[in-house]
Formats: C-alpha cells, structure tokens, sequence
C-alpha cells in the first residue's frame, strides 16, 4: 500500500524521496508511514512500472536531487485504487497490548510503570495532533490554496488520530484503575 501512498503524494505535485518521507512524516504517519529505504525502492519499482518518471536535477552546493512525477498511469492506478471500497477490517497489531496480554509474570509496579509510561507517551502524541499538525495542514492549505477541498480530508485523518490517542489515554487509565484494585 506504500506505493498508493507515495502516489497519492506525489498527485499533488513532483517530489523527491526525501521530501515524499518528510510529508509523510509530518502527515500521515499517525495511519501509515515507511522508511526512506522502503521510499527509494518503492519509487523505484512504480518507474519501472512507468507510474512514475523522474528525472534529475542538477545542484551546485548539494548533491543532484532525482525528482519523480507521477504519470498519467500512475494516476490511473491511484484513482482505481481509492474507488476500490474497503471490504474487510484489518487486522491490528499492538506491542503494548500483546505485553500486557503476559504481564501477569511481572510485578503489578513493573507494568503499572510501563502503563503510565505509555499514557505520557499517547498524551504527546496527542497534543502533537492537536498543536503541530493542525498548524502543518494550515501552513499547506497557506501555500497551496488550491487544495482547500483536500484540506477537509486531511483534517478529518488528523481528527482520528487525536481522538484515538484520547481513546488509548482513557483506556490506560482504565487500566491503571483495574490493576491498582486487583489483588
């Protein structure tokens, strides 16, 4: 699914490897992010599947930069894939939840500590929703106008990602309380 990411990305304008991780850093890594290495490679397999071209760019102070477009193919394959409907939930996978699962070995202080730790850690990422990436959709939105209606979209992504960090600081806290009464 990288790959329809990285085309959804570069649908709005010509992008490096470098500058599609920065954005998706900054946009969509509270429901998908990758690596620059899975980045690269991936670029690399949509130009040899002509979804992309790219050409290089030439620099004095910096090395070359490769810059990718997305072809009329590429466009092709990104608009049937966002009007394939979502048939079936997907599986999640949770570290946290998968170790509390077995935490009955531990002391209820050792994994009340890895509880609280984790609350703090939502929190963050909570009000990095909240504070950084509402204002990162509003400087896009400033210097792309045209992509008023997308706005809406990427609000409605940032919007679940702050309600669901509620939701897991809530649910810690629920936690938190059980294991505290249980004997």
């Amino acid at each position: 699914m990288l790959k329809f990411a990285l085309l959804g990305l570069l649908h709005y304008r010509p992008l490096t490897g470098y500058e599609l991780k920065q954005i998706m850093d900054e946009s969509t890594s509270n429901f998908w992010h990758a690596e620059l290495s899975q980045i690269y490679a991936t670029l690399k397999r949509l130009e040899q599947d002509g979804a992309v071209e790219s050409h290089v760019e030439p620099q004095t102070d910096r090395p070359d930069r490769r810059v990718y477009n997305m072809t009329s193919a590429g466009q092709a394959a990104l608009d049937g894939w966002l009007s394939t409907p979502v048939t079936k939930l997907q599986p999640g996978k949770d570290l946290v939840l998968l170790k509390l699962f077995f935490s009955a070995a531990l002391s209820k202080e050792a994994v009340l500590a890895q509880l609280r730790l984790q609350r703090d850690l939502h929190r963050m990422q909570g009000d990095r929703y909240r504070e950084h990436t509402t204002a990162y959709i509003q400087a896009m939105l400033d210097e792309y106008p045209h992509l008023t209606a997308d706005g809406v979209y990427w609000e409605q992504t940032r919007r679940f990602g702050e309600m669901y960090e509620d939701m897991y600081v809530g649910w810690i806290d629920q936690a938190i309380q059980a294991l505290e009464g249980a004997s």
